[in-house]
């Protein structure tokens, strides 16, 4: 018997990265022991961060497997067999991060890696709190060179003051890195190629500089890059008392910010599946063979084979960030 399709949730991969704090673990009471959680791997096929169903039919799975076996009914017919094209984050900024670049699709082409163009959502930033992206007005390739050799990124590096809400874009070849104070819900292309420019000092866990990339870097920044990174969200048609907008759209990704105060009719989409995080409040969902609830901090892949969905706001409104295929 073919096991149905339902909501589904997975074990996440927690990272030891030497700039997180506990915030993902506290601030969702996921119950674990002290320690840095820098990074949760909510929903990726990366063999360095599988994510495992949590419960249900499908319990123990990974999601590969579940893409192998199903393909389009899984996926959505806009994206086929595979592979799986997103990697959903959580990351908490202890510390600032790298300064960093990633390749787009004709770098990567070009000169090897993966292209990761991304998108960051501020679920909670420290008073001042800001990140780098891009270059300062006037400012390039030579004036990056210079901060390579005298360790001054601050000289070139833009700064964009954040707070809870925002959102920041990321497409490959832009020179980034988030600065202390923040949590995000982080939605990416599925890829893990980071080439380090600079890592303001700090070392390693076993005490030494972290390694650098910047030949590799100079070759995929694009120099040419003057988008602006915050966002201005966007009103999508939504019925009363609830709304939402859209604060993320590139190629390979669009992202939406639900506000409910009351049920809400998700209908089915063949073409596509769609990701759901809890940012505020607990949610009921339901469908034709169930039901479930999902608290605040919870990630949901809804498969494109799962069919209408109704969700419902539980004791107040609830706040969803969802990602889906364009």
């Amino acid at each position: 018997m073919t096991t149905p399709w339902y909501p589904l949730t997975f074990r996440p991969v927690y990272k030891d990265y030497i700039w997180g704090g506990d915030r993902i673990v506290t601030k969702y009471a996921r119950g674990m022991p002290p320690g840095i959680y820098a990074e949760s791997w909510e929903i990726s096929t990366r063999p360095e961060g599988m994510s495992v169903v949590a419960d249900g039919g499908f319990a123990g799975a990974t999601l590969q497997s579940l893409v192998e076996a199903h393909g389009a009914a899984l996926l959505g017919t806009r994206v086929g067999a595979g592979p799986f094209p997103l990697l959903v984050k959580l990351i908490d900024s202890r510390e600032r991060l790298s300064v960093q670049v990633h390749p787009n699709d004709a770098t990567a082409a070009r000169h090897g890696g993966e292209a990761k163009t991304e998108m960051w959502h501020v679920l909670d930033a420290a008073p001042g709190a800001q990140v780098y992206a891009g270059f300062k007005p006037g400012a390039g390739r030579r004036n990056l060179e210079d901060a390579i050799r005298s360790s001054r990124f601050e000289d070139v590096l833009a700064t964009v003051p954040v707070a809870a809400g925002d959102t920041i874009f990321v497409p490959g070849g832009r020179v980034h890195a988030l600065d202390a104070g923040l949590l995000i819900l982080e939605v990416q292309q599925n890829s893990n190629t980071t080439y380090r420019l600079h890592d303001w000092g700090r070392v390693g866990h076993d005490g030494r500089p972290r390694e650098t990339h910047v030949a590799q870097a100079l070759r995929v920044i694009d120099w040419d890059d003057a988008g602006a990174p915050k966002t201005i969200p966007r009103p999508l048609p939504c019925p009363s008392p609830n709304s939402i907008e859209r604060i993320a759209e590139s190629p390979y990704f669009l992202v939406d910010r639900m506000a409910l105060r009351g049920p809400a009719g998700l209908s089915a989409d063949p073409g596509g599946f769609r990701v759901l995080f809890v940012a505020e409040g607990r949610l009921g969902l339901e469908w034709s063979g169930g039901s479930a609830h999902a608290v605040a901090g919870t990630s949901v892949l809804l498969p494109a084979g799962l069919g209408d969905l109704r969700l419902s706001p539980e004791a107040g409104p609830a706040a969803l960030i969802r990602a889906s295929i364009p």
